[in-house]
């Protein structure tokens, strides 16, 4: 039952956003593709990855990788910053015109904990993010994300 229940809410928080995605299509606001948006939100979530690190997560050749990444640029979604430490490696930041559009999508995720924190009792919460820590930190060790900020 339980990974029934967790499938019900992974599925919803991906058909919310797919909704949000379609509906741009139909209002002709997307100037990204689909296949764009899954990008954007793979760069998103591994937090200015070079262009090594988002083709090796996408499992895609570098040169496929490049040629996305350059259409994200030219449409303004994110932009090539020249590391410090390397001159030659470039890390992908999304830009304040991506997350305009992501944060929209990523409202629903706050419209659900606001209404967990009304529904539940704050030790409740606090063993859930314990939980939802575990599973991510332990049990999903193939899919590395940088250290949540709190």
């Amino acid at each position: 039952m339980l990974d029934q229940a967790f499938g019900q809410v992974y599925t919803k928080f991906k058909l919310h956003f797919y909704k949000q995605i379609f509906s741009r299509f139909e209002d002709r606001e997307a100037t990204l593709t689909t296949v764009e948006s899954f990008c954007m939100e793979v760069i998103t979530a591994l937090g200015e990855p070079t262009i090594a690190q988002f083709s090796h997560m996408m499992n895609l050749s570098t040169p496929n990788a490049a040629y996305k990444i350059n259409s994200l640029v030219k449409k303004g979604y994110v932009e090539r910053i020249r590391s410090t430490a390397d001159k030659r490696e470039y890390h992908l930041r999304p830009t304040q015109k991506y997350l305009d559009y992501y944060n929209i999508s990523y409202s629903y995720l706050h419209l659900v904990m606001a209404r967990a924190k009304k529904r539940f009792a704050p030790e409740d919460l606090a063993r859930l993010e314990d939980m939802l820590r575990i599973v991510s930190d332990e049990l999903m060790p193939e899919i590395p994300l940088p250290e949540l900020k709190t």
